[in-house]
C-alpha cells in the first residue's frame, strides 16, 4: 500500500507542479508591475517607447517561432487549418509588436499623450542594432517562453530518436507529461499574451490555446483502443 501511495505521488510529477504553481503566482507578486504593464498597453500610454518599422526583427522572429511547428508533424499528421491559424498569430504579432503597433495606436487616439505611463525596466539588451527594455512582465514572458520552447525541443529530440523504434514514445521528457510539445507552445502562447497584452493577442491567443487543448483529446481518443496508451495515461499526467 504504501510502495503504491508514493509511487503515485512519484508519477505525478510532485516538484515539477510545485515549481509551476511558484510560477504562475509570480504576477500575484509583483501585482503592480504587471497592472501597470498591462493598462499601458490597453490604453496605448506606451505607444511613446513602442519599437516600430523594424522588419528585420519581425521576419527573423516569425521564421523562428514558425519553426517550432515542424516538430509537431512527428506526433500527428499534419493539420493545415492549425498551423495557419498559428502562423497567423505570429506574423500579426510580430508586426504589431516591432512593425506597426496597430492595436495600441487605435487605442492611443482616446488617451491624452502626457498620460504616458511604464512599468519600471528591470532587463535591457541590444537586438540586431534595437535597443529592447522588458519590465517585470515582459521578462516573466520571456521565462515561461524559454520553459516553452525547452518542453518543444526536448520532446521533439525524444521523438526523432524513438518513434521508430517505439509504438508509442512514453520515455524521456514523455514520462513526466503526455503532451510537452503542445504545453510548450501553450507556454509559449501565454508568455506573448503577458508580454504584449493586446486585443489582438488576446483573442487569438485563447483561440490557440483552446486548440492545442482539442487536438491533445483528439490524439488521446484516437489512442484510446491501445492498451499500451491506457496504462501510460495512468501513470503520466495530462502536462505536468
Amino acid at each position: 500500500m504504501i510502495k503504491t501511495i508514493i509511487k503515485n505521488i512519484k508519477q505525478k510529477n510532485p516538484l515539477l507542479k510545485l515549481m509551476f504553481i511558484l510560477l504562475f503566482l509570480i504576477p500575484f507578486v509583483f501585482f503592480k508591475d504587471f497592472y501597470i504593464h498591462i493598462y499601458s498597453h490597453f490604453t496605448g500610454s506606451i505607444l511613446p517607447i513602442v519599437i516600430t518599422e523594424q522588419w528585420h526583427i519581425v521576419i527573423l522572429n516569425i521564421i523562428i517561432f514558425i519553426s517550432f511547428l515542424i516538430p509537431l508533424s512527428f506526433r500527428r499528421t499534419i493539420n493545415w487549418k492549425e498551423y495557419g491559424l498559428v502562423t497567423a498569430f505570429f506574423v500579426s504579432l510580430f508586426i504589431e509588436m516591432y512593425g506597426i503597433p496597430l492595436t495600441i495606436l487605435f487605442v492611443s487616439k482616446s488617451v491624452n499623450k502626457s498620460n504616458f505611463i511604464a512599468a519600471n525596466i528591470v532587463y535591457e539588451f541590444e537586438f540586431l542594432g534595437v535597443n529592447i527594455a522588458m519590465d517585470m512582465a515582459m521578462l516573466y514572458a520571456s521565462i515561461l517562453m524559454v520553459i516553452g520552447t525547452f518542453f518543444i525541443l526536448i520532446g521533439w529530440f525524444t521523438l526523432y530518436k524513438r518513434i521508430k523504434k517505439e509504438k508509442l514514445v512514453k520515455s524521456g521528457i514523455y514520462s513526466y507529461s503526455r503532451h510537452p510539445q503542445y504545453f510548450g507552445f501553450i507556454l509559449i502562447i501565454i508568455g506573448w499574451i503577458v508580454g504584449w497584452p493586446t486585443i489582438l493577442t488576446i483573442v487569438f491567443g485563447i483561440i490557440l490555446i483552446y486548440k492545442y487543448l482539442k487536438v491533445c483529446k483528439t490524439e488521446e481518443k484516437e489512442l484510446s483502443n491501445l492498451e499500451l496508451y491506457k496504462k501510460y495515461k495512468e501513470e503520466v499526467p495530462f502536462f505536468v
